[in-house]
């Protein structure tokens, strides 16, 4: 399973990339994607929304069930993928290049917070056993 190591994330498979704007954008991990199946629709945060860390804040829908997407950051969104409300198929094919929004953050130093690769990769591990 692909895990990169440029990026960070959540016990929610949520990834997040730092992006040089001091933004960053936020999609699901392969593992999410693998877990629902075939995305079928999915469901943006507007642009302007400020969001709380861990917030609901998007719904991806796949043909075996819904999952809530969570915020992995405080901030404001300030981009939204809106391409995947007429193609949610691309979280499939690379859910790494899929992003579904991208924030402003209000504390650049929560970024530290979130898990590395080799964290997530644990995390991955203890909820197969």
């Amino acid at each position: 399973m692909s895990i990169p190591s440029q990026l960070k994330y959540t016990t929610s498979h949520e990834w997040v990339k730092a992006e040089s704007d001091g933004t960053v954008t936020v999609g699901i991990t392969q593992h999410a994607q693998e877990l629902l199946g075939d995305m079928v629709f999915v469901e943006l945060p507007k642009v302007g929304r400020k969001l709380n860390q861990k917030e609901e804040c998007a719904v991806v829908e796949s043909v075996k069930a819904a999952a809530d997407v969570y915020s992995p950051l405080a901030g404001e969104v300030v981009a939204a993928n809106s391409e995947l409300e007429s193609a949610p198929e691309k979280i499939n094919q690379d859910p790494y290049t899929a992003w579904l929004f991208k924030l402003k953050l209000s504390n650049v130093a929560d970024l530290d917070n979130l898990l590395d690769a080799k964290a997530y990769a644990q995390v991955l591990e203890n909820e197969a056993h």
